[in-house]
């Protein structure tokens, strides 16, 4: 069962679709409700590696659902040193809480201050309704 549309006031957000919740100079990266209902019923995520470095605005891993796999954009760069290994086993999680159990990965931040750049809720929801 899908969540209901909501874009909480707590995260930041990627224009192509991506939330981050910040702790510090750490985020917890995860894919918005946007995202979610456009790709449909996801069955499998392909995460990083811990370790691994992701770069802000470039893909660091991929999401596969009954009608594409789509590429998963870095809101932020960081490292890597967490992956919910839970979406391994159950992928809808991604659709059911996209902002809670569905979360993908967590990251030490490399550069805190790309934080400025993304999106409050307000104005993610201002790029959503322009289209």
């Amino acid at each position: 069962m899908a969540a209901e549309e909501s874009y909480p006031d707590d995260l930041k957000y990627h224009p192509e679709h991506d939330w981050a919740r910040i702790d510090g100079d750490e985020a917890t990266f995860g894919i918005t409700w946007y995202a979610q209902d456009q790709l449909g019923e996801v069955v499998f995520f392909e995460p990083p590696e811990v370790g691994a470095t992701v770069t802000k605005d470039e893909t660091y891993a991929e999401v596969e659902s009954v009608k594409a796999v789509s590429d998963v954009i870095a809101p932020l760069s960081g490292e890597v040193i967490e992956v919910n290994e839970a979406i391994g086993d159950s992928p809808e999680k991604i659709n059911e809480d996209p902002y809670g159990e569905g979360w993908l990965v967590r990251v030490k931040l490399s550069d805190p201050s790309e934080v400025d750049a993304l999106l409050d809720a307000d104005s993610y929801r201002d790029l959503l309704a322009q289209g």
